[in-house]
């Protein structure tokens, strides 16, 4: 299984900051094999970044998408705009739109059927609260957003990956021990691979949540940390490429 690192910028960057990384960083990544890149810039972004990445090792992702193809649906983008730009990943359910802007599993489940529907692979996002954890029910809300997310595509899982991003560490500085993020991803693995009935071996379940360059490289020690989704460290070229080298050491 190739390991995925994701790069999720979400509101940063401008067209010209994008195409000033984007310049450095494919030079960086040009001869990396063995792992596979993603960068999701902001939407105004995607344009400019399609052009740039083309007969590169680096692909495209979207932040986020809607579930219709076209309609009265003001400020939100469709599956055909994104495949137009070449989009191959497209982040859905992450904490930001689930608690800040309100989406609930039902919505984001008619993405992830929309996304894989026309030949996007959907990142979905679960994790639990702070207070989630110490009331023990880590476990629970995952099944729980996971159950929902794929419904419909149980026998498919293996069209989309997984990013466990527990919300109490993302953007916090503090992210979850090797020994917490593992225990997650086993039962991750274990919870797709039952309700796929062994169909999940091209799903990697990537961690996310405070990683940076400095601890990358003790997480993906971890069994079931097949990759990574980075926040704020993905915006620094340099920092993004010291933790894609850091998966290649596995």
């Amino acid at each position: 299984m190739r390991y995925l690192v994701a790069a999720n910028w979400k509101m940063n960057k401008t067209v010209a900051e994008s195409i000033e990384y984007i310049e450095v960083f494919k030079e960086l990544v040009k001869y990396v094999e063995g792992v596979d890149i993603m960068i999701a810039p902001s939407f105004t972004s995607l344009s400019s970044v399609s052009v740039l990445i083309e007969k590169t090792n680096i692909s495209l992702g979207a932040q986020n998408m809607f579930y219709a193809e076209r309609g009265a649906y003001t400020g939100e983008i469709s599956p055909i705009m994104l495949d137009e730009l070449n989009v191959k990943y497209v982040i859905l359910g992450h904490s930001e739109r689930r608690h800040i802007f309100g989406e609930k599993d039902e919505m984001i489940n008619k993405k992830v059927l929309t996304a894989v529907e026309f030949g996007l692979r959907p990142i979905l996002c679960v994790g639990e609260t702070l207070e989630e954890r110490e009331l023990g029910k880590t476990m629970n809300v995952v099944e729980r957003q996971i159950r929902a997310g794929v419904a419909g595509l149980e026998r498919e899982i293996s069209l989309i990956d997984i990013a466990y991003e527990p919300v109490w560490a993302i953007g916090t500085g503090v992210n979850a021990t090797v020994e917490q993020a593992q225990e997650v991803h086993h039962f991750i693995r274990n919870l797709i691979n039952d309700i796929s009935k062994g169909n999940d071996k091209d799903t990697r379940i990537l961690y996310g949540g405070s990683v940076n360059e400095k601890n990358a490289s003790e997480l993906i020690k971890a069994p079931d940390v097949e990759g990574f989704l980075v926040g704020t460290a993905s915006l620094d070229p340099q920092k993004f490429y010291k933790i894609i080298l850091s998966s290649l050491e596995v």
